[in-house]
């Protein structure tokens, strides 16, 4: 006759209330965590990163590329912001505004622009991810000669003087330069200015959720304007989502 396993005598230890409400908080520590240096939502407001970001598009944005400082460094992926790449910044001009642009030129670059074409360094730009014709606005296609509109960003004009160079535009350190891949309704670099390296939030990733929004919108802020969109949301969310769009990457 063999004698019986010890461990087969065991009951299984039930987990008490304490060891519950302590994994209860450790999901929800973990969720915070990824939430605040993690990942982070966000919504397209404007047409100016089209077709590449539509109106309405919902991407989720990586924050740990452009992190560079502190004991998250140690632990956390990290890599220089490229040229190309997308990002997510906080206006300099305007704060608490969110903006998404393209990365042009990196600090020590030198940009100009003639007849729509990005020079960067003395070479042109292959920009497949264009959209739109020139328009024939001097300053916007010939980018730093011209006449910027000055009637939002009236300062930039004179700040922008220290930094031309031989015709270019010198990025300064610890700075970039932006553009919209819907160059002509881009407010970008042109218009307000560099982009400080602290300003920047992250970069898209993928969109998670894509719905037909109207183009105007960002310009609706009033509570019950809100409302009524909230409730278009609700009737339309299967017809008005752009169900192709969802989980695409952000390139």
């Amino acid at each position: 006759m063999f004698a019986k396993n010890k461990d087969q005598n065991k009951e299984k230890k039930k987990e008490t209330f304490p060891e519950f409400i302590a994994g209860i908080l450790a999901v929800l520590v973990s969720a915070i965590f990824i939430i605040t240096f993690v990942i982070q939502a966000f919504e397209i407001p404007s047409g100016s990163m089209e077709n590449t970001l539509l109106i309405g598009d919902h991407v989720f944005v990586d924050r740990l590329t452009p992190m560079h400082g502190g004991i998250l460094r140690l632990i956390m992926p990290y890599r220089e912001i490229r040229h190309g790449d997308i990002i997510v910044f906080v206006h300099p001009k305007d704060p608490g505004t969110y903006v998404v642009k393209r990365v042009i030129g990196l600090p020590g670059d030198r940009i100009h622009l003639k007849d729509g074409v990005v020079y960067r360094n003395g070479e042109p730009l292959t920009e497949p991810y264009l959209l739109g014709k020139s328009t024939g606005v001097e300053f916007r296609e010939n980018f730093p000669r011209g006449v910027p509109d000055t009637e939002r960003y009236p300062e930039w004009p004179m700040q922008m003087r220290a930094y031309l160079r031989d015709g270019d535009l010198l990025v300064p350190p610890d700075n970039y330069f932006g553009m919209g891949d819907h160059r002509d309704v881009s407010l970008d670099s042109r218009y307000w200015g560099f982009i400080p390296r602290e300003n920047i939030v992250g970069r898209p990733l993928f969109i998670y959720w894509s719905f037909d929004t109207p183009s105007d919108q960002e310009e609706r802020k009033g509570t019950s304007e809100r409302i009524d969109f909230i409730l278009h949301v609700v009737a339309h969310f299967f017809d008005k989502t752009r169900w192709g769009r969802m989980f695409h990457l952000v390139r």
